[in-house]
């Protein structure tokens, strides 16, 4: 059976949904919902059943590590090595469109992780995701929803009917219409673009 549609704020969701979405990541479901870049597929970071469901959902190669989001730069530090240069760095685009190429600490999945324990992680523009995150506690494992060609899907009634089958719900904010995030590596206390996306950095 396709996943329900649920209509969210997306700057102002209402605990209630908030509540609603939080409790099918708590027994590892997967949502699909709106965020300031692409409309993103997503599963709780602590379940390994998720994760696994969501690669299996995209059919994508387990050697290519998922990133996540994270509600603010605080819970970052606690999944990734953050020294000064990336602090700043970060806490200047943030939250934002950019994925930050960091070293993983412990408490993040094998899974997750490249083969050089290097991560991905965001804080995104979209108030809505970053309430999702704080009230589940931990951060959210992020994909892009695509279809089978591998084209961004912008409509939650396109996300049901090419995904809904693999999906517990989905939070619909309007249609979004987006570039992907811009990533960035801070391995080593220098900034590399790696993928130039919606986030723009200014001299």
């Amino acid at each position: 059976m396709a996943a329900p549609i649920l209509e969210v704020d997306m700057e102002h969701p209402s605990p209630r949904h908030i509540q609603r979405a939080v409790e099918v990541l708590e027994r590892g479901g997967l949502l699909a919902y709106p965020t300031d870049t692409y409309f993103g597929l997503g599963c709780d970071l602590s379940s390994k059943k998720g994760i696994e469901r969501l690669y299996q959902l995209k059919g994508r190669d387990k050697k290519k590590p998922l990133s996540f989001l994270c509600p603010d730069l605080s819970d970052v530090a606690r999944y990734a090595h953050v020294s000064n240069f990336a602090y700043r760095t970060m806490k200047s685009l943030t939250p934002g469109a950019f994925t930050f190429i960091l070293e993983a600490t412990r408490l993040v999945p094998d899974l997750m992780m490249s083969k050089q324990k290097q991560v991905g992680i965001r804080v995104p523009d979209a108030s809505l995701v970053r309430e999702l995150a704080r009230a589940l506690g931990r951060p959210l494992v992020t994909t892009s929803a695509t279809n089978t060609e591998g084209e961004p899907l912008t409509d939650a009634k396109d996300i049901k009917a090419e995904l809904g089958h693999g999906l517990d719900l989905i939070l619909d904010g309007g249609v979004t219409l987006n570039e992907p995030s811009t990533v960035i590596s801070l391995i080593g206390d220098s900034l590399e673009i790696l993928r130039q996306g919606k986030g723009r950095l200014e001299d």
